[in-house]
Formats: structure tokens, sequence, C-alpha cells
């Protein structure tokens, strides 16, 4: 009798079976933790987009222009408001903030002039004036609960004039500009209401 020996066993026919299981195994628990790792990411992603795109601050209240010198009457020299963190926003540092002033005529990135503390600004200049319900003395980073009053400073011989459209524009480090759109009125006093 002749002996076959390309017969495939039942032994050998479990141990391919195995490998194949093996093989299977790992590459499913691979694909899974890459899915699971991908997930995550696109989670923190979703996060830091939402905390980049939703605006951070929001101006309080009312926004005033004040005219300026004997030869500047018929023009608003500073703007004052108060701005605060919108509900649920981590502390902002304002040492950090870009602020531009633009009109029709001109378009001018301010400097902040008390990058230390508060103060009143010069000409071109923006500042902190006044903090309101201090949570952190001694900083000018705007924590939750907490107002600041921002004064901005029309660049010299830059004045705004009567019945003229202007926009303040915010940007922060992390999160979305916010605009102050107000026109000038028609008849400027020492203290007008912007609207």
């Amino acid at each position: 009798m002749k002996k076959n020996e390309n017969a495939f066993t039942g032994l050998e026919a479990a141990i391919v079976l195995i490998a194949f299981v093996v093989v299977a195994a790992v590459f499913s628990y691979v694909m899974l933790g890459a899915g699971f790792f991908t997930a995550q990411e696109a989670q923190t992603v979703v996060h830091t987009g939402m905390g980049q795109a939703s605006s951070s601050i929001e101006v309080l209240g009312e926004v005033y222009g004040f005219n300026g010198t004997s030869t500047e009457n018929s023009s608003i020299v500073n703007i004052t408001y108060t701005i605060g963190l919108t509900s649920g926003n981590t502390p902002m540092d304002m040492a950090r903030m870009r602020v531009t002033l633009a009109t029709p005529d001109y378009r001018e990135i301010l400097t902040l002039q008390n990058d230390t503390g508060i103060g009143d600004p010069d000409r071109g200049n923006w500042s902190v004036t006044n903090i309101y319900d201090i949570v952190n003395e001694g900083d000018l980073v705007l924590d939750p609960n907490e107002k600041f009053q921002i004064t901005v400073r029309t660049p010299t011989d830059k004045a705004i004039g009567a019945d003229q459209r202007f926009t303040i524009s915010m940007q922060p480090e992390v999160g979305a500009m916010t605009t102050v759109v107000r026109t000038t009125p028609a008849d400027i006093k020492a203290v007008n209401i912007l609207r």
C-alpha cells in the first residue's frame, strides 16, 4: 500500500484556523483602537473650534463718546464702554488683545497704554480705565463676573466727526472678534450716548 503524504490532517487544519482567528483578532483590536483614537481627536477638535468660534466678551450697557479740545468740539475723541465675559467663558488677558478703530476715512491698530494697570490712554491708544467687581486685584485678566471699563482715544488729528459711523474691533488671543459699531450724533455734546 502506498502512503500519500499530501493529506491535510485535522491537526494542521486546527493550527491554520487558530492562526486565522489570532490574526483577525489582532487586526480588529488595532482597527478599533485607531477608531477610538480618531473619535477622541475629533471630539478635541470640535471643542477647540467651539472655543475659538464663540465670542468670549460682550459689551455691557451703553457706549459713550466724549468730545475733544476746544478745536475738536464738534468731534468725538474718547469712546468709553464696559465689557464682560459671556457666560461660561474662561478668563481673558487684556494685555494680549488687539484693538482696531476704523472709520470711513482710516483704520488704525491701537496700542494698549497701561498693560500693568488702569489709567487714561493717550491719543491713538486704548486702556482699561476702571475695573468693577474685582476678582483678582492687580492684573488685566478679565475674570468671570468681572467688568472692565475700556477707553479708546482716537489718533491725533483723526477725531470722529458728527454723524459718522465707526467700528471698534477687539480681537482676543483666543476666541472670536467682538465689534462695537456705532454712529456719532449729528449734534455732538460734551458727553454722548452712541447708538
